[in-house]
């Protein structure tokens, strides 16, 4: 039986998603290593697995979506082993401050939100309103890759939007940008259009404004660097 064209960038749309999920995973090898969480903040991955929550929702409940419940399933269990760390190797006052978050944007908000909208709603209406959720928190999740642009043009400098998450974010939203587009799903398509055109944005800025620089200076950048650029929403 022949592969849909919707399939086929569904699964490559799944590949680039798990690889924007994965992209932090150095800074939680770092975390392990010295057993602190340094300067590192936990809103970023707090709000990824909020993000995936309602992707998943919305991909088992509208139909032939699976494709996009599966990669954030994969997505929901990174954010979950990756906050795990996190709690584990945070200083007091920051183990707090992030089970607090955990508890209320993680457990509380979408187990209550998901709940209302599946048993208060039906059909087309659950499956809209399921839809704008996940938009609402995609385009918030963009806030980061503007700042990084922000903080390029004003430096005059691409030290702190490292090349290969600007790469990586310019294919992850070509790629669900034409699933949608194939599939007719709006929802899907105004988040990650969205982050085509970030990503492009970011590459002409990278190309702008890159200088060679020595291995010392990207070391020193190199925690500066993570600890500032968050990953967007991968779908």
């Amino acid at each position: 039986m022949a592969i849909s064209s919707i399939t086929i960038f569904g699964v490559l749309g799944n590949i680039m998603s798990g690889l924007v999920y994965l992209s932090p995973a150095n800074v939680f090898v770092r975390i392990a290593k010295r057993r602190s969480t340094e300067e590192f903040e936990s809103i970023p991955y707090v709000s990824k697995l909020l993000n995936a929550y309602f992707w998943v929702y919305y991909g088992f409940i509208k139909p032939n979506s699976v494709l996009v419940a599966t990669v954030n399933v994969f997505g929901a269990a990174v954010e979950i082993v990756f906050l795990t760390i996190f709690l584990l190797f945070a200083p007091p006052r920051m183990k707090i401050r992030t089970a607090i978050l955990v508890v209320v944007l993680d457990v509380a908000f979408p187990g209550v939100t998901i709940l209302l909208t599946h048993f208060l709603l039906d059909g087309d209406t659950r499956i809209d309103v399921a839809g704008i959720w996940c938009v609402i928190f995609s385009m918030i999740a963009y806030a980061s890759p503007l700042s990084a642009m922000k903080t390029v043009v004003a430096l005059k400098s691409v030290e702190y939007m490292p090349f290969l998450l600007s790469f990586i974010l310019f294919l992850n939203g070509g790629v669900w940008t034409l699933y949608a587009i194939l599939a007719k799903d709006l929802f899907v398509g105004i988040p990650n259009g969205s982050g085509f055109l970030l990503g492009t944005a970011q590459l002409i800025l990278y190309f702008i404004y890159w200088k060679p620089k020595s291995s010392k200076q990207e070391s020193e950048d190199q925690q500066i660097t993570e600890s500032l650029v968050s990953n967007p929403s991968p779908v």
